[in-house]
Formats: C-alpha cells, structure tokens, sequence
C-alpha cells in the first residue's frame, strides 16, 4: 500500500527539562490595525510602482536600440542622396556660369582682352610691339577698345591684331615678344569642370558628416 508520506508534527510550544518554556513558534498575525494596513498598503503600491518603472525603462531603451538600428541602417542610403544632391547641384551651377560667361562674352567680347592686357602692364611696358590674334568676328572689334587699355596701362608700342580662322569663338592670344599669353572660354570651362568632377569624385560620399548618437 502507497500513499503520501507523513507530516511531521510540529509543536508550536517546547518545554526544557525543567518544565520552562525553552521555545514558541511564531504565528501568522490575523489582524491589523489600519495603520498597519495603510502601511502594507503603501509598501505594495510602491513595490508595484518600482516594478512599472523597470519594465517601461527596458521598453524605452529596446525602443531607442531598434530606431538606433533604423537609422544606422539608413545613413548610408541619405549619404548617397546627399551626394547625388551636391553632384546635382553642382552642374547646375556650372550650366549657370557658362549661361551668364555665355551672356556676357556675347555683350562685351573685347573685355576679357582689355582685361588681359591691363594685367600684364608690367610685362609688356617695354616691349616695342603687341600682337594680338582672335577669331575674325572677335578681331574686327579689338582695335579701338585694345588702344584705349594700352593707354590706360602706360603702354606705348604698337599694337597689331591679326584674324586667326583656327581659334575657338572669343578666345585669344597675346604675344609680346618676351612672352605670351591666351584665353580661351571653351577651355576654361573644360578646365571648371574637370577640376570639380575630381573633385566631387575624391569627396565620395563623405562630403558631410551623418551621424546619428543614441
């Protein structure tokens, strides 16, 4: 025959040799007094609220890990914008500097040369003669506006424009003996671009800081 096993009786009362009392268990209290519940009271709910604060501060902080995932997993792709946007607007500012270059060489095409020759005064004060050679359109307009800087710059020689059917739209040279300088707006602007395609392209997609701090 099987069965539980017996419990073993406790005596909640124990006597020594002597017949003192040598122990007494202690028992569970049945009543209280209401300060005694309000004091239970206050513990339970502030336990209560511990435990509330705990776990609403481990949802918070899973919360914050999963947007900090988020927007980690989402710099790259905002740097790729951001790049394609400097990209963008960077060849919109080169068509608007060659729309306006275009614009003004078209108004004042013997400016860029007057400009030129007044910038190199120095070079070309002793020298005895000037050459100047620009596309035909170019060249018939020079003479006059190229004396005039000449004497604005001290210089006192003889100036000679000659037609060249070779040269690009606006562009020139100046020789002056001793040496020689040219312009030429088609090249220039090849130049502005290259310069800042290698640049654009060395910059990658680090030309800005996204970061994000958690």
């Amino acid at each position: 025959m099987t069965g539980s096993p017996h419990q073993k009786f406790d005596f909640d009362t124990e006597f020594d040799a002597a017949g003192e009392v040598a122990y007494v268990a202690p028992r569970p209290k049945r009543s209280f007094t209401p300060e005694e519940v309000e004091q239970i009271r206050a513990q339970a709910y502030a336990e209560g609220e511990r435990t509330a604060i705990t776990s609403i501060t481990a949802q918070q902080m899973a919360a914050l890990s999963e947007i900090a995932r988020a927007c980690s997993q989402a710099l790259p792709a905002l740097a790729t914008v951001a790049h394609q946007h400097r990209v963008g607007a960077a060849e919109l500012a080169l068509a608007c500097g060659r729309a306006i270059a275009g614009a003004a060489l078209a108004h004042f095409p013997e400016s860029p040369v007057q400009a030129a020759l007044e910038a190199l005064a120095r070079e070309i004060e002793a020298s005895p003669r000037l050459v100047v050679a620009a596309a035909p359109d170019l060249a018939e307009r020079l003479q006059g506006p190229l004396e005039e800087a000449a004497s604005r710059a001290g210089f006192s020689g003889a100036i000679q424009v000659r037609a060249d059917l070779a040269m690009g739209r606006h562009a020139f040279t100046l020789d002056f003996g001793d040496g020689a300088g040219s312009f030429d707006p088609a090249q220039a602007a090849q130049r502005v671009t290259e310069a800042l395609q290698a640049a654009l392209a060395a910059e990658g997609l680090h030309g800005e800081a996204l970061t994000f701090e958690s």
